[in-house]
């Protein structure tokens, strides 16, 4: 009877530490959370405001979080707790991707919702983190490898291609006519073109200014839209063409910019920005935003943190370095 008492007693012991073994699950405390210190203040800012517009265009949620480890549980399991803890997502839609990196352990995990495992297939997220992050981090370079891996997250969700992100083309991308060669000889009518021409450039162009005009904020929109300068305009103009609007791009936005920075309007805005969190700048209303910003469900700047209450069923893909 005693020994069957210790063995009870054991077992429960086992139990206890095993579940006291597990690692923790942060509060969600931002769309970053470094608890790992791998990121620059400033490429945690950037990130923050880069996923809260995306929030705002998709009402997608895409969370960040660093750890210091895993405290003996598979990354997958983890990730899984923590995203429906976290409650990524619109309820109804389980619009969540979370993005998870633990360094000590050379471990990471896109996890993604289950509306938009369509989307953000395990594919593509094995392709981010093998082709985008992998490299950038067996360099040490976590701020560049988390910004590329999140854009080109950012990216796929909007449309995009892994691609596009990674700037690469896949094997199959010039023997199947999909490539590059093939968007340059595509036979389209001067109608489409201007008409194509019109989109494109209104959507990227209307960023540029907003970039131009944006004190801080706007040279982090600079990088984001380099991609989509090289790549957007060869439906248009070919790649020569879409070559030149780039070269153009990357010397006018930052001539541009600093041009305007010593002019009356964009002091004021910069100081409004730093003094009151907002400014108003030819008839747009830009905030300051940041990591420590709130953020919700809907993906308004209302107060707390907390998720829409979407779930996330194990899809997505891990990967070491």
């Amino acid at each position: 009877m005693k020994t069957r008492s210790k063995l009870l007693a054991f077992c429960g012991l086992l139990i206890i530490v095993s579940l006291t073994a597990a690692a923790d699950i942060p509060f969600l405390t931002g769309r970053v959370t470094d608890n790992a210190q791998i990121l620059s203040p400033e490429v945690n800012r950037l990130l923050s405001d880069s996923l809260k517009m995306h929030e705002l265009r998709t009402t997608n949620q895409v969370a960040i979080l660093t750890i210091p480890t895993l405290e003996g549980e598979s990354i997958e399991d983890y990730a899984n707790r923590v995203f429906n803890e976290w409650k990524l997502g619109q309820k109804g839609k389980d619009n969540g991707v979370l993005i998870l990196i633990v360094p000590s352990e050379k471990r990471m995990r896109i996890e993604v919702g289950y509306g938009l495992e369509g989307t953000m297939t395990d594919l593509a997220a094995s392709r981010i983190i093998q082709y985008i992050m992998t490299p950038r981090f067996r360099e040490g370079d976590y701020d560049g490898g988390v910004t590329d891996g999140t854009l080109a997250v950012i990216s796929i969700l909007e449309g995009g291609y892994v691609e596009e992100a990674a700037g690469f083309i896949g094997d199959d991308a010039s023997s199947d006519g999909t490539g590059l060669s093939a968007m340059d000889s595509a036979d389209i009518s001067i109608t489409e073109r201007i008409l194509f021409g019109a989109f494109i450039f209104g959507i990227i162009g209307l960023f540029t200014v907003i970039g131009i005009l944006t004190p801080g904020f706007g040279w982090f929109l600079y990088f984001f839209l380099i991609p989509f300068w090289a790549m957007f305009p060869i439906i248009v103009v070919g790649t020569r063409g879409a070559l030149v609007c780039l070269i153009i791009y990357l010397i006018a936005y930052p001539t541009a910019k600093l041009a305007l920075k010593h002019t009356e309007m964009y002091k004021k805005a910069e100081k409004d920005l730093s003094t009151k969190g907002h400014a108003s700048i030819g008839g747009f209303t830009f905030s300051s935003g940041g990591s420590r910003g709130s953020w919700s469900s809907g993906g308004s700047s209302g107060g707390g943190f907390s998720g829409g209450g979407g779930r996330s069923g194990g899809g997505g893909s891990s990967g070491s370095w």
